[in-house]
């Protein structure tokens, strides 16, 4: 919402400097998103007068200029061909930023001749396209006059320019009186009286209205014959091409000035084409409007338009129709003024795909007390612009809703902001906000109709706030108990952050993808039913993710066709199973394509396979809390894995914690991806959160300053066992001095039977109470191939 500082004078009567409305505007919750201050921009431009020109001596187009302005003579050099002796312009001083460039002006040597300001253009001024020449001013305008005020001539205003932003439940104040009206409650001036007067009728011309349908339930208009359709005046051009509008004609001037006057949107119609009854009432199945934006649109029983007795005339509360609008040959008019149902203008408009000004206003929801109102201001204005005769105003149909009551208690200020005000100052604020109250045992607040937003004692509880300023609030911490603790992350809050950080340092990215995915791939992963949207923002994100990797594998494909081969990105979020509340689940899931290691002096680079997705897999897990050690190593489960290189990590075979693996070359295909790619996703919630411990203290550190002790064995066993039974095993013979157990070497072939495999383990040995002895060694070695043996089937080999 854009206003001029003039306009808002016209409504707010005060002294008040640019500065503190604007302040007071963001307090009363009105944010301020820019000021435009003419004068602030063109604080250091001039009106100077050459008073001498010579040819400058290093160059054919370049003259030397002496100017005189409100500090004195000084010299420049200009290559302007109009700068000559006796011509009035505009002088940039050191330090001006050039409105066009934004070029901040300092001294410069132009050939070897010193250069003191700029002799400015109407381009440079940002005033038109203008750049042959400097600009001339008259003869008569004083030297040292500040270039605002003597470029009024050239179309720039000194008025400054204010833009707020509207939150969807102020449409108050999508008028320039009803940010006046906020102000004024602020205690920054006086609202001054509200102007319109009734209309007048000069002329016998009575329109004849119906309304029909519940989208528009008052229906006003008013005739104005012999009107002459002129340009508007000046100050009305001026006022809306401050806002961002171009004038066209006086007859949609007034409508686009009443609209930000008073946000009431108004229509006015070529009365001569119009055919008998003028009704506002729900369209018919196969009815086409062409709109004033020159497009045809098919209409539905939905829609609620203005027709006559022949033609939809336009898409009531959104846009006039071409055929019937006014041009600068129309003689009579009917000026319409309407109030329609916010709800179904919202979903007219977006059936159709049509944003206009009185849609923005009337989704929000208009004053449904303005339509009288409105209609006399237009009426006026246009007799005062264009002349005519007015007829006499009808109504048709009625608002439906009585006026709104709150009963209110006053305490509850206090109650729910802990600040005590005086109940006077409440009431003041109240009626300064156009509430008329009815004090007693308990209020009774009539709430005035330009405030659709109130609903209960709450909502003057944040009005009364709002006005007495947040900024006089106090700051109050809450009292903390004895019996309550202090605030903590949770355990899937905590493992999270660990997580995030453990797989950034294991090399992947972060990435965010959305939480929709398309219909095709959707169906790839087992999207459950429920989950498709009805109201998707795009047809390639209809359905909630069932799992992350779709958005990670097109993250990935975008890359690589961009020319980056080695991707690896992780994405940490919800996963949805059902659409029922709770089907969803955390996931830490993440890709790799191309090299897990670049290509350097010491080798060949590493390419990422199912081992590398494993220990990323493991290390989230890990990050949970979960040592490798205690998980098994089971088959996948997923379609979407290679089913030979693939597998899954738990603890208990029915309720898996990872999932890891190359993924199916039909899914590659689907995506577009060369392979191989692996992927692997972890679920944190499968973990159980770890026992409540007493005290806050850590553990100390349990390390030894004995040396540690390795041991080399070689198991014979068959192919089928896996290197995770024998670590095991090894690790348990004796869980207090066993530091670490891995796999070194296996072999098959050879001299081995068929069927059979070689399995060397590396156990390191830590003493800790005293350094083990050679027969304590002797002893461990024995008890570790036993358990070996036992639970693989196999045998030391000699």
């Amino acid at each position: 919402m854009k206003f001029t500082l003039s306009w808002l004078a016209e409504h707010l009567d005060t002294d008040a400097p640019l500065e503190r409305i604007v302040e007071t505007l963001t307090l009363v919750g009105l944010e301020v998103e820019e000021v435009q201050d003419p004068a602030a921009a063109f604080a250091g431009f001039e009106v100077a007068e050459i008073i001498a020109a010579a040819p400058h001596p290093d160059a054919d187009r370049l003259q030397v200029c002496t100017v005189r302005s409100g500090a004195g003579e000084q010299a420049l050099v200009c290559g302007a061909p109009n700068a000559r002796a006796g011509l009035k312009g505009i002088l940039a001083q050191q330090g001006a930023v050039i409105p066009a460039s934004g070029m901040v002006l300092g001294k410069a040597k132009i050939r070897g001749v010193e250069s003191n300001g700029m002799m400015c253009s109407a381009a440079e001024l940002g005033l038109s396209e203008d750049h042959e020449g400097i600009i001339e001013l008259a003869d008569d305008a004083p030297v040292g006059m500040a270039a605002i005020e003597a470029l009024e001539a050239f179309g720039l205003s000194a008025d400054p320019v204010i833009e707020i932003a509207i939150t969807p439940n102020r449409p108050d104040c999508l008028g320039v009186r009803g940010i006046a009206r906020d102000l004024a409650a602020a205690g920054l001036g006086t609202l001054k009286p509200d102007p319109v007067e009734a209309i007048q009728p000069t002329g016998d011309a009575r329109p004849a209205l119906a309304v029909s349908g519940p989208v528009c339930p008052v229906f006003g208009g008013c005739l104005v014959s012999n009107v002459s359709n002129v340009e508007s005046p000046a100050w009305l051009q001026a006022r809306l091409r401050a806002i961002g509008l171009n004038p066209i004609s006086a007859l949609v001037d007034i409508t686009n000035y009443i609209s930000y006057d008073r946000g009431r949107p108004l229509h006015v119609y070529d009365a001569d084409r119009l055919t008998g009854t003028v009704t506002a009432r729900q369209a018919e199945a196969g009815e086409r409007l062409t709109a004033l934006d020159e497009k045809t649109y098919e209409l539905t029983a939905e829609d609620c338009v203005i027709a006559d007795e022949q033609n939809v005339l336009g898409l009531g509360g959104i846009m006039g129709g071409l055929a019937s609008g006014s041009t600068l040959d129309t003689k009579n008019v009917l000026v319409e003024s309407a109030w329609f149902e916010p709800v179904a203008i919202a979903r007219s408009g977006r059936r159709h795909n049509i944003e206009s000004d009185a849609r923005y206003r009337f989704e929000r929801g208009v004053d449904s007390a303005s339509v009288m109102a409105g209609l006399a201001q237009a009426v006026q204005m246009i007799v005062e612009i264009c002349g005519g005769e007015a007829g006499e105003p009808v109504i048709a149909g009625a608002p439906d809703a009585p006026p709104h009551h709150v009963e209110f208690d006053p305490a509850l200020v206090a109650k729910r902001t802990g600040v005590t005000l005086p109940e006077a100052d409440m009431q003041q604020i109240l009626r300064a906000l156009g509430f008329v109250v009815q004090s007693g045992d308990g209020w009774q607040v009539q709430v005035p109709s330009w405030r659709p937003d109130i609903g209960g004692d709450v909502d003057l509880v944040e009005e009364i706030i709002r006005i007495y300023g947040l900024d006089n609030v106090p700051s109050t911490p809450l009292p903390r108990r004895h019996d309550v603790t202090r605030p903590t992350l949770t355990a899937t809050q905590r493992r999270v952050h660990v997580m995030r950080r453990t797989l950034a340092a294991h090399g992947l990215v972060e990435a965010v993808t959305w939480s929709f995915i398309g219909r095709h791939d959707a169906a790839l992963f087992g999207v459950a039913d429920g989950l498709e949207l009805d109201n998707p923002i795009s047809s390639e994100l209809s359905h909630m993710r069932p799992s992350l990797l779709p958005g990670l594998l097109a993250a990935t494909a975008r890359n690589v066709a961009r020319g980056f081969g080695d991707i690896a990105l992780f994405e940490i979020g919800n996963e949805f199973l059902g659409a029922t509340p709770g089907a969803q689940r955390l996931a830490a899931s993440g890709v790799r394509h191309g090299a897990v290691r670049p290509r350097r002096w010491q080798g060949a680079p590493q390419p990422a396979d199912v081992f590398a997705a494993r220990a990323d897999a493991e290390a989230a897990l890990a990050a949970c809390g979960v040592a490798a050690e205690s998980l098994q190593l089971l088959p996948p489960i997923a379609d979407w894995y290679h089913p030979g290189r693939a597998g899954v990590l738990a603890r208990n075979p029915k309720q898996p914690m990872a999932a890891f693996g190359e993924l199916h070359p039909a899914l590659l295909k689907h995506f577009n991806l060369p392979g191989p790619v692996v992927a692997f996703e972890v679920w944190p919630d499968t973990v159980a959160p770890p026992k409540a411990q007493k005290g806050h203290a850590r553990a100390g550190l349990a390390a030894s300053n004995l040396q540690a002790v390795t041991r080399d064995f070689a198991f014979e066993m068959a192919v089928d066992v896996s290197a995770v039974q024998a670590v095991r095993a090894a690790r348990g013979a004796d869980k207090n001095l066993i530091a670490d157990v891995r796999v070194f070497d296996v072999f098959t072939g050879g001299a081995l039977p068929e069927g059979m495999k070689s399995m060397a383990l590396e156990v390191t040995l830590q003493p800790v109470e005293a350094t083990l002895t050679d027969a304590e060694i002797e002893a461990l070695s024995a008890k570790i191939t036993a358990a070996v043996e036992k639970a693989t089937g196999g045998k030391l080999r000699g």
